[in-house]
Order: structure tokens, then sequence, then C-alpha cells
């Protein structure tokens, strides 16, 4: 009698285990069917208990491995297409170079354009990859009244504009000087080029309860409505509301990623006199805990 109820016990033991350790067995199953090539593999779990939950969690998971890869994927495939048009173009002016002087000399000079827009290319691209490191940013307290006159004086030098100072933030922000410089730089050269000579292009700073917003508004054309929703994704260029802009298409993912980078945004605002503004809004002090949040935030998804 004993016997039979200790059969009949570890039966029924082995029966609750198998039940219990299933979860655990899909994991282990679907964790060596998973490949770089391939992370489509799901586990499908019915129960609410703690090993349920873990197959929830490898599950979620899974699902931001595929977003980040394909992401990754997705930048690798638009990165090699936009470095091959350059290369194609220096090698086919080199393999026609001839002996006349002034023939080559115009060759030349295409080349070495070429091969300027590449190195800036490869910068950005260094850039936007090291922008979800912890070691991106080198915070440091900035008093905001000279760092926007030194910043104004950057973006005088870009192009015969009109420029304008709208106004001078006053006080201190903890920020990464070189990165917000470069990032509001950018925004000025994008303006440069939505707008002729004469035409305004207005800067500003200004300290807004716990944020600082920096902006840059040009009198352009504006962005064409069908590029709103992309404009800040990487490769996107972006033609204003009648004509069409030059560049990588780098640009803004910069300026996104920086903004990101310090747990802040960029947005693209409305102007009711026509042109675009572009306004950075970053916190005052940011919290580590926000600024890697930014981090991760920005690795699964092409900056967008």
């Amino acid at each position: 009698m004993g016997f039979g109820t200790l059969a009949l016990a570890a039966i029924a033991a082995l029966v609750i285990a198998g039940r219990v350790l299933r979860p655990v067995r899909l994991v282990s199953l679907a964790a060596q069917e998973i490949s770089e090539t391939d992370l489509s593999r799901r586990i499908v779990v019915d129960g609410n208990d703690d090993v349920a939950e873990l197959a929830h969690t490898f599950n979620k998971m899974l699902d931001r491995l595929e977003t980040a890869f394909e992401g990754q994927r997705q930048f690798l495939n638009d990165a090699s297409h936009e470095l091959r048009t350059p290369i194609t173009i220096v090698q086919g002016h080199l393999e026609l170079l001839d002996a006349d002087p002034e023939t080559r000399a115009e060759s030349m000079a295409l080349v070495m354009d070429e091969l300027d827009r590449m190195r800036r290319m490869v910068d950005d691209l260094l850039t936007l990859a090291k922008s979800d490191r912890p070691n991106f940013l080198r915070l440091s307290e900035v008093d905001l009244e000279p760092f926007t006159d030194e910043v104004m004086d950057k973006a005088r030098a870009l192009a015969p504009r009109a420029w304008h100072l709208d106004t001078r933030a006053e006080g201190f922000a903890l920020l990464d000087r070189q990165r917000v410089t470069q990032a509001l730089l950018q925004l000025a050269l994008n303006a440069t080029q939505h707008t002729t000579e004469g035409q305004e292009i207005h800067l500003g700073t200004r300290i807004r309860g716990d944020e600082l917003h920096l902006w840059v508004r040009d009198s352009g054309r504006g962005v064409a409505p069908a590029d709103r929703e992309r404009i800040f994704d990487r490769f996107a260029r972006g033609g204003s509301a009648g004509g069409s802009s030059s560049g990588s298409g780098l640009g803004l993912a910069i300026v996104q990623a920086i903004a990101h980078s310090h747990g802040g945004r960029v947005r693209l605002l409305d102007v009711s006199a026509g042109g675009a503004e572009f306004r950075m809004e970053l916190p005052l002090h940011p919290s580590p805990s926000a600024t890697a949040a930014a981090r991760e935030e920005l690795t699964p998804e092409p900056v967008g």
C-alpha cells in the first residue's frame, strides 16, 4: 500500500513538474533556435505564474532585440547605399583622367569634393554610433548667456544671412557644451540651406520652468508636409515646401541624438509667417537615469 502510494505521488510530482517546467523548456528551445538572422521565434505560454512571467519577459526581450537588429540592418543598408554614390563618382573620374591640365584639374577638384563629402558622412556616422554610449556626453555647468553669444557668432560665419538673436537665457545648465553647440550649428546650417542671401534667420535660448529651450527659426519656405514625419530619420533628405536640400541626411538625426542623450527632445514647430523653427528642449539638470533611458530609446530604433 505504501509503495503504491509512493509511486502515485512520484508520478503526480513528475506530471506537475513537467507542467511547471514546460515554459522553461520552451525558453531553452527558443534560445537554441534563435540566430542573428532570425529573431522571430516566440513562446506561447498560458497561465499567470512566475514561470509564465519569465516566458513573457523573454518574448519582450526578443521583441526589443528584433527591433534593434532590424534598425541596425536598415542603417547599414542605408549607409552602404549612401557611400556607394561618391565612391562610384570618384572611381569614374579617376578612370577618365587624361593629360589635359584643365580637364585634369576639374576632375581632381570634383574628386576631392566627393572625398570630403565621404569624410563628413563617416564622421556623422561615427557620431550617431557613439550616441548610445555612456561617455557620449561630457556634462558641465554652462553659463548660458555667453554660450548663446558664442554660438551666434559661429552661426553668422556660416552664410551671409540677416542673423537675429532673439533672446539669451540667463543662468546655468548642465550640458555637454560642444555637443549642444554642434546641434545648434547644424540647425543653423540647415536654415542657411533653405534661405538665400539677406533672408532672416533667428536664434535664441530661454529658460522655461526646469527646461532650457534653444531654437533656430528661418524665413524660408518651410518643411514640406510629406517630410514632417520623417525629417529626423537617418538619411532622410527633407525638401523645403518648394525645393529640395542637399547633404547626407544625417544632420537632423544627430541633433535628435544629442537632444535625447541629454534627456530632452527636438521639435519642428509651425511658423505662422512661413519658414521653419527647430526647437531643442533640454532639462536644465538631466538626471543620470534620464540620460540612460534616452540612450536605451535611441538604441533599438533609427532616430526619428
